[in-house]
C-alpha cells in the first residue's frame, strides 16, 4: 500500500471499528450482567459515552474484576451476552500468574474466532494441501484448538500431537513430514535440543517442516530465539499473538518479520501509559483491547498487561493495521527493578539466546539486604568452555542492561523443560 491510500485506508478501518462497536454495545448492555452492572454504577450511558468521547469513554476491563465476578457467580461469572445454554466451549487461561480464568463460547463466538485464526494463516502463507502438526496438549488451555479448527476449515490436513513426549512428537514429524509446525518458541527448542541429542536421527533441516507458526510467549519476535529455531529447523519463524478471554489478535505478516500486526478487522487496540493515556507513536506502552465479534462473551478495554511499542502507519507493506515493532516486549507485571534499571525478560533472554552454545538458562532475582540482584544460570553445549561462555554472556548482559550480573554454568539438564509458556524468569523476592 503507498502512502497516499494510507489515510482513506485507515478512516476505513476506523469508521467500521466504530460501527461494530456501536452494534456490539446494542447487543451487550442490558442483556450481558457483567457490563450492565459494571456502566450503570460508573453512571454511565455506554451508547452515549461512546458517541461523546469515542471507546476512551468507556471504564477498563480487567482480569482482576473477571475473576472475582466468577468467584461471585461461580462458576462462569456472569460475563455472558446469551442464556448459558448457548454457550458449547470451555476453555481457560495458562494460570500462570494465578488462577485460571474460565472462558465459554458459543458456536458463534467460537466461529469468530476461527475466522480471526484463518487471517493468522493466510499471512503465513498457510492453506490448502499444507499439513500441520499441533505440538501441544490439547488441554483446557485454549492454546491452538482455535488454530486447529481454523486450518481444517481452510482445507490443511491437521495432524494433533496432544499426550506426546518430546521423543513421539519428532518420530511423528518423520511419519508424516509436515510443512508447518505450532507450538511454542520454547518447545520448538526444546524439540530441536531433543533431536540433536539423538545421533540415529536426520537433523530436522531435512524434516520438511518450512514454517512454525509460535504463540504463547513473547519469544517469537526475540531475533535471537527466532534465529536459533530457524537455524535448528531450516524454517521459517512466524509469529503470533491472542489470549483466551480476547480471542486470536495479532499476526505476522510473511514479508514483514520482527513484529505483528493486530487485525484491527476484529479488534480495536489502545497502547496507553500507566495513566491511562495514549503514548506517542513508538514509544512503549501496555495493550488495551476490545474484541468486536466474540459477542457472546466480550471483553470491552481490556487491560492485557502486555507492553508493546506501537506503529500506527508502519509503511508500504502488510494491511493498514497497527504494528507492534517487536511483537509484545513484556508483561507490566514482568518488569523488575535492579539497581535503578528497569529490566524486561525479553532482554535478558535476546542477549542469553545470541549464544549458540547455550542449550537452556534460568534467571532469577533474589534480595540481598535492601538490593535485588540478578543472576542467570546456564546450560552449556557439551563439548563448550563452560567459563568462556558465561563471560561471554555476562559481558553481554552488561552491555544490554548496564548491569553486572553473575553468570553460572550448571550441568546438563539440571534446569527445567517445558512445553507450553515457560517460566525461566523467576523473582524469588516477591
Amino acid at each position: 500500500m503507498n502512502a497516499a491510500a494510507w489515510p482513506s485506508a485507515r478512516a476505513a478501518v476506523s469508521a467500521r471499528q466504530a460501527s461494530r462497536l456501536a452494534t456490539l454495545l446494542d447487543h451487550v448492555v442490558g442483556a450481558n450482567p457483567f457490563y450492565t452492572r459494571k456502566y450503570a454504577a460508573a453512571g454511565l450511558d455506554a451508547r452515549h459515552a461512546v458517541a461523546a468521547a469515542g471507546i476512551a469513554g468507556l471504564p477498563f476491563t480487567t482480569k482482576a474484576e473477571l475473576i472475582a465476578d466468577q468467584d461471585a457467580h461461580a462458576p462462569w461469572g456472569s460475563a455472558h451476552t446469551e442464556p448459558i445454554d448457548a454457550y458449547t466451549r470451555y476453555h481457560q487461561t495458562s494460570s500462570t500468574t494465578g488462577r485460571p480464568l474460565r472462558w465459554l463460547d458459543t458456536n458463534a463466538s467460537w466461529q469468530w474466532a476461527l475466522d480471526c485464526w484463518k487471517s493468522v494463516f493466510a499471512a503465513a502463507r498457510v492453506g490448502p494441501g499444507d499439513r500441520v502438526l499441533f505440538a501441544f496438549s490439547f488441554g483446557p488451555f485454549l492454546g491452538f484448538w482455535t488454530a486447529f479448527e481454523a486450518g481444517c476449515q481452510i482445507g490443511a490436513h491437521c495432524v494433533p500431537g496432544g499426550g506426546m513426549s518430546s521423543h513421539q512428537r519428532l518420530a511423528l514429524v518423520d511419519a508424516v513430514r509436515p510443512s508447518v509446525l505450532c507450538c511454542t518458541p520454547t518447545y520448538a527448542l526444546r524439540l530441536a535440543e531433543v533431536a540433536e541429542a539423538d545421533a540415529a536421527r536426520p537433523p530436522l533441516t531435512t524434516s520438511g517442516v518450512r514454517t512454525i507458526i509460535v504463540a504463547g510467549e513473547t519469544g517469537g519476535s526475540v531475533s535471537a530465539v527466532r534465529s536459533r529455531i530457524e537455524r535448528a529447523w531450516g524454517a521459517r519463524v512466524i509469529d503470533h499473538y491472542g489470549l483466551t478471554e480476547v480471542g486470536p489478535v495479532a499476526f505476522e505478516d510473511w514479508d514483514r518479520p520482527g513484529g505483528l500486526y493486530v487485525n484491527e478487522a476484529e479488534f480495536i487496540a489502545e497502547v496507553l501509559d500507566s495513566q491511562g493515556g495514549p503514548v506517542p507513536d513508538g514509544e512503549l506502552g501496555e495493550l488495551v483491547l476490545t474484541n468486536l465479534g466474540r459477542t457472546a462473551s466480550p471483553v470491552i478495554r481490556y487491560r492485557t498487561g502486555d507492553i508493546v511499542r506501537a506503529v500506527r502507519a508502519p509503511g508500504p507493506i502488510g494491511p493498514p493495521y497497527l504494528w507492534l515493532d517487536g511483537g509484545i516486549v513484556a508483561r507490566v507485571d514482568d518488569m523488575v527493578t535492579i539497581r535503578g534499571v528497569n529490566v524486561y525478560p525479553t532482554a535478558v533472554e535476546a542477549v542469553v539466546r545470541a549464544h549458540a552454545d547455550v542449550t537452556e538458562f534460568r534467571a532469577t532475582v533474589a534480595r540481598e539486604g535492601a538490593m535485588r540482584h540478578l543472576a542467570v544460570e546456564i546450560e552449556v553445549r557439551p563439548g563448550a568452555d563452560d567459563d568462556a561462555i558465561a563471560r561471554a554472556v555476562a559481558l553481554g548482559l552488561k552491555d544490554a542492561l548496564g548491569l553486572t550480573v553473575a553468570v553460572r554454568p550448571v550441568p546438563a539438564h539440571a534446569l527445567p523443560r517445558f512445553e507450553m509458556k515457560a517460566r525461566r524468569f523467576v523473582i524469588a523476592d516477591a
